[in-house]
């Protein structure tokens, strides 16, 4: 297992295969600077290559899990400048939010579970981000609002795409058309998140509880759960059942069934083989 890079927005631990992030910058209420957008994947794919971890928590520190998009993204000029030919000017604006969109889009690509943990404010660009984990858990004073709207812009990283699969339609468009919270309470109503909690320490206790059940499976066969969820949400269902059986082909083996059965009979925990680590073409 390598050592994990150092990062100016997240604290990272690993342990018992569950790899925790936590954003660490509290004093400035965790808003996504120009750090945090290039630090994300680079922290994902850190952790999926680098160590034995099963499963992702994302959480945060201090008053909120995030206050959203820091605005000095947009005001530096070599990034997006907002002179010059407008044609131009478009064209980069374009590939600079595509690649925002593919820095939270890393929570779906990579292959472990991301499971995140909210309290406080979860705004705008923080919405985004959690509309790419897996599961959602939040304390009861959390918050969420797609603020952009409220500022004069449409939502454009990913909360407008995925929100309206994972609550219904009818309720997302009004939550987008007036940017109005909704709280922890709406949002479990609604099945955005899975369970409520009372504080931030017993949300940390019970969502650690699960990635600890998530780690002690199959890594290969949650992997695959991960692979067809996410191809079904964006295919028909004869498309999807078609490619899991194109995948049950490829990728099921007995071995690890074999384990569960041996463990069960002899009343202990299985233990399954990691997947091989992701690399870099031709990095050894």
């Amino acid at each position: 297992m390598s050592e994990l890079a150092n990062y100016e927005s997240f604290n990272i631990e690993v342990k018992d295969h569950i790899a925790h992030v936590q954003f660490s910058r509290p004093e400035a209420l965790n808003s996504m600077n120009k750090a945090f957008w290039l630090e994300l994947p680079r922290c994902v794919q850190d952790i999926e290559a680098n160590t034995d971890a099963r499963v992702i928590v994302i959480s945060s520190t201090g008053k909120h899990f995030s206050a959203g998009m820091d605005l000095g993204v947009f005001s530096d000029p070599k990034s997006v400048p907002m002179s010059g030919d407008p044609g131009r000017m478009a064209e980069n604006l374009r590939r600079v939010v595509l690649q925002l969109q593919d820095t939270l889009s890393s929570l779906e690509k990579v292959r472990l579970p991301v499971l995140a943990a909210v309290h406080g404010g979860c705004i705008g660009g923080a919405l985004d981000l959690v509309c790419a984990a897996d599961s959602r858990y939040c304390t009861a004073d959390a918050y969420f609002t797609i603020k952009e709207t409220e500022l004069g812009m449409t939502a454009d990283v990913g909360t407008l795409q995925r929100l309206p699969k994972l609550m219904p339609e009818g309720v997302v468009r009004e939550l987008a058309y007036t940017g109005r919270k909704f709280g922890a309470e709406e949002a479990q109503r609604l099945g955005f998140v899975n369970t409520v909690y009372e504080n931030q320490e017993a949300m940390l206790e019970g969502v650690m509880a699960i990635a600890a059940q998530i780690a002690a499976n199959s890594p290969l066969a949650v992997t695959g759960c991960k692979e067809m969820i996410n191809f079904s949400r964006d295919h028909s269902v004869e498309d999807s059942l078609k490619y899991m059986a194109t995948w049950q082909s490829g990728m099921f083996r007995p071995g690890d069934m074999m384990k569960s059965f041996q463990a069960k009979a002899q009343k202990q925990a299985p233990t399954y083989d990691a997947l091989f680590p992701v690399k870099d073409l031709f990095d050894n």
